[in-house]
């Protein structure tokens, strides 16, 4: 048993074979998959699926890269979405550096007014990090994101800023593809050093496939190859770390088993 948390089912990558690529992740073991959506098209289309299919819940957000992009009616829309029983958190929404479509202080801008919404609604928030790591951590500090708590999503930080997002704020650390790449060593140093309590397991599908897929488009059902790595760098069953990140995932999102 397995969750992916942040998985983008809905991406045109899966418009031929959605049902199959469904089928794959249930067959192995993944019960559960949260769909990100993170501007109008994959939102909309996280909220058909969540209607669609039991198993699947939304977590709906908007991307920094595309903050410029961004109106308040945008966010009034992702607001009145958010009382569906079956969207769980916020985001992803973060900052990104490494694109310059949308400048810096309007991508700090919408990062926390989408805080502000996430106490409003009252879910957890995903957290996209991508070259900006102590802006990110900063505004989540002074923002008091540590009131809904939340995820750093597909986690590329040290473990010293993993320590803090866990001590300070009450995040959790999720872990895809990247742990398993050979010349991988920070994400492998954060496995063995976050609290077992504190970890989540995610593919970020269609994206950074795990090793030996690197390169090619990634599924849900390959978030067992994460599980696997992890369970091998802390040196515990398999089937532990299904629990535990299971266990952690519905505690952040308030889920039954």
């Amino acid at each position: 048993m397995l969750i992916d948390t942040h998985v983008h089912l809905n991406a045109e990558q899966y418009d031929e074979d959605l049902e199959e690529v469904i089928q794959r992740a249930r067959d192995n073991g993944v019960d559960r998959m949260f769909v990100v959506g993170f501007d109008t098209p994959t939102i909309e289309r996280a909220m058909e699926l969540i209607d669609q299919y039991e198993f699947l819940y939304a977590i709906i957000g908007w991307h920094p890269v595309d903050a410029i992009d961004c109106t308040e009616e945008r966010l009034e829309w992702i607001e009145n979405l958010a009382s569906h029983p079956k969207v769980i958190g916020i985001g992803e929404t973060g900052l990104d550096y490494h694109w310059d479509k949308s400048p810096k202080d309007v991508q700090q801008d919408l990062l926390r007014k989408q805080i502000a919404l996430a106490k409003r609604v009252n879910l957890p928030i995903i957290i996209h990090n991508r070259e900006a790591t102590q802006d990110c951590v900063d505004i989540l500090l002074e923002e008091h994101a540590e009131e809904v708590g939340g995820i750093m999503h597909s986690f590329s930080a040290s473990p010293e800023i993993a320590d803090v997002v866990i001590n300070k704020l009450g995040f959790y650390v999720s872990l895809g593809g990247p742990v398993t790449f050979k010349n991988a060593k920070q994400p492998k140093e954060v496995a063995e050093h976050v609290p077992f309590d504190r970890l989540l397991v995610e593919t970020d599908a269609p994206f950074l496939s795990p090793h030996p897929y690197r390169g090619k488009r990634n599924e849900p059902a390959r978030v067992t190859l994460v599980a696997e790595k992890i369970a091998e760098l802390k040196n515990v069953s398999y089937e532990e770390v299904c629990r535990q990140t299971t266990q952690n995932a519905e505690r952040l999102f308030n889920l039954n088993s």
